[in-house]
């Protein structure tokens, strides 16, 4: 990697902060150095644990050509390994299943253990002993690390642990027990838009108003005073807007049945009978209705948690850690969108300059015996098919529109909002110091900027 003194240079970077080139999102020439320089160092969400919960389970994680094997070894270890048999290339692993005897490449018989050592080749009398060696017969271990009840990669063996690296993403996640949450439901689209302006869609709140505006209840449409993404800011009082008690309740729960309708479960079924069995509490204080209901809530969960055996967030340890529901970002290409003990979770992986893989979770946690059994990987969907929730079809509906915008004569760059669009411009920035050959401590310092919660304001990244 070059010095600080001999930097990569960097097409169409970003010299100011609040205005995106717009060339960034399908030149191909800035592509394949993201591909050369951001992929080849960072750590990827490969996949959550729960689709390899025995030995020999794997699945096959694939992303610019690239493709590793995530498996579960006899000891219940995690494993990766670069998906390559030693002797001619192939294969070894395609999307998932389970190798309890390891693994057989389909052309010429060569096998491999769990553990990734070379375990059989077929007549090795016909290779000179140089190409024999013991060693370099075994499979090539790819870097994976195990957080938040899911499994990541990084090809840079040099690269700063994982947790590190999704600075305050990490404890905000683990206070809502991501790692207790199983899969639902999971669905993907092929999006004809560049990755990164799929991440810009999810990075703000503004667009809530006039994307989403069946989640802001009746009385509360004001788009001058909305602020969906302004930091501190919790939904009770973001949607508080009567003086009447329980009109803010019925509001709240306006918002929470859409949220929950809308993304197909960030908000569960389960949670919004439980806010439902307490909706008409009294609540004589028309100043802190919202809050107090909240806070309710809150309890009532917990005691439906014990009761259902059901595993809860510590709420209250929550409050006093200032952590709130809300849209949470890893760099580069993860997202989890916690609001009570339930969520949605978003992965972007490139195809092309304007082609990228998008997929979306439902997470919620279960009691003992009552998990839902894992699904499959799914066939991408067409933007418009009908089984989507309406919130993602109606952020599907923008994107496209927008990546051809971009193409327009004389639409040099985006104007970001500094206050509410900020981490957009953090993490293009970011992106820019990979490419540049910024040093990996200055790299990791400016993440902390990056991946948290979003809509936070442009930050300084040091570099």
């Amino acid at each position: 990697m070059p010095t600080d003194d001999s930097p990569r240079a960097v097409p169409f970077a970003v010299d100011s902060t609040d205005r995106i080139p717009a060339e960034r999102y399908h030149d191909q020439a800035f592509f394949d150095l993201e591909a050369e320089h951001l992929w080849s160092s960072v750590w990827q969400m490969a996949c959550r644990l729960q689709e390899i919960p025995n030995a020999g389970d794997f699945v096959e994680y694939t992303n610019l050509g690239k493709s590793v094997i995530v498996v579960r070894d006899t000891n219940g270890d995690v494993n990766a390994f670069h998906n390559a048999c030693r002797h001619r290339g192939v294969q070894l692993a395609v999307d998932r299943g389970c190798a309890k005897n390891g693994f057989v490449c389909p052309f010429h018989g060569w096998c491999y253990g769990l553990d990734g050592a070379n375990t059989f080749v077929y007549s090795p009398d016909h290779f000179r002993d140089e190409n024999l060696v013991p060693d370099e017969l075994n499979l090539r271990p790819c870097r994976v690390e195990l957080w938040g009840g899911s499994a990541f990669i990084n090809h840079d063996d040099d690269a700063p642990p994982l947790r590190d690296s999704l600075g305050p993403f990490a404890p905000a996640m683990e206070a809502f027990n991501v790692e207790d949450m199983q899969i639902e439901w999971w669905e993907s689209a092929v999006l004809p838009v560049n990755w990164r302006l799929v991440l810009s869609a999810f990075l703000e709140g503004y667009h809530v108003c006039t994307t989403h505006p069946e989640l802001i209840p009746p009385g509360t449409r004001d788009k001058d005073t909305y602020a969906p993404s302004r930091p501190g800011v919790d939904y009770a009082s973001r949607y508080a807007g009567s003086d009447d008690s329980q009109t803010q309740v019925d509001n709240f729960l306006y918002y929470i049945k859409n949220l929950g309708e809308g993304m197909g479960g960030m908000v569960h079924a389960r949670e919004i009978a439980v806010a439902e069995s307490i909706r008409h509490m009294d609540l004589p204080e028309p100043a802190t209705a919202s809050r107090d209901f909240t806070a309710a809530l809150y309890v009532a969960l917990a005691e439906w948690g014990r009761e259902s055996g059901t595993p809860m967030p510590d709420f209250d340890a929550m409050a006093a850690q200032g952590i709130q529901s809300g849209v949470y970002y890893a760099f580069p290409h993860y997202f989890l969108l916690p609001v009570y003990a339930s969520a949605s979770a978003y992965r972007v992986r490139p195809i092309g300059p304007e082609e990228t893989l998008f997929e979306i979770w439902s997470l919620a946690p279960f009691a003992p015996g009552e998990q839902p059994p894992t699904p499959g990987t799914p066939t991408p969907m067409a933007l418009d098919d009908e089984r989507w929730p309406w919130i993602p079809l109606q952020d599907f509906s923008n994107l496209p529109r927008q990546q051809k915008g971009l193409h327009a004569k004389g639409f040099e760059y985006m104007r970001l909002a500094e206050s509410v669009e900020g981490t957009i411009s953090n993490v293009e920035r970011l992106v820019d110091g990979y490419l540049a050959g910024v040093d990996s401590q200055r790299l990791l310092d400016g993440a902390q900027h990056v991946s948290g919660k979003i809509g936070s304001p442009i930050a300084d990244l040091g570099f």
